[in-house]
């Protein structure tokens, strides 16, 4: 390796590290609708500023062959192989609540991120990218509103 090439190298290792270091728990708190019907499927994931699929924080709903229909994260996360590793529970019922938190990367937040929600369940239409809350100080504890399945999610911060 040349010189240049190693400074270089060495450099963004540097910079990139300490936006590594600083994390810090995100909750979404989604509401669901009285939809009448089975318990829905969803998938929060996070995508860049290009909607760019980042990382998976939680998969409600267990079975793999429904994750299909959860078509906007099934097709932007198909290429990790540890997007399930940790992050899956119960499908969550019509009129119940799911508290999820993950750490997040502080360089992340006001950087053009922003949560995505995939919902869907048996019998019933999908609802892709069924929410959509940017990753930011002003959307924070502000609920955000649902299409089809989900009343409402709240980003809460510390």
């Amino acid at each position: 390796m040349t010189h240049p090439l190693r400074t270089l190298l060495a450099t963004a290792c540097a910079l990139a590290l300490p936006a590594i270091a600083h994390s810090r728990p995100v909750t979404l708190i989604a509401q669901l609708k009285n939809y009448g019907g089975d318990g829905a499927y969803l998938a929060a994931y996070v995508t860049d500023a290009k909607g760019a699929y980042v990382r998976t924080l939680w998969v409600a709903g267990g079975k793999a062959k429904y994750h299909k229909h959860l078509s906007d994260w099934s097709r932007l996360s198909s290429g990790d192989a540890k997007r399930l590793d940790g992050v899956t529970g119960a499908s969550v019922g019509a009129g119940r609540s799911l508290k999820v938190t993950a750490d997040l990367a502080d360089a992340l937040i006001d950087a053009g991120y922003e949560i995505r929600i995939d919902a869907a369940a048996e019998d019933m239409r999908d609802s892709p990218s069924e929410v959509r809350i940017p990753l930011s100080k002003a959307t924070v504890g502000k609920p955000q509103a649902g299409k089809q399945y989900i009343q409402s999610v709240t980003l809460q911060l510390p």
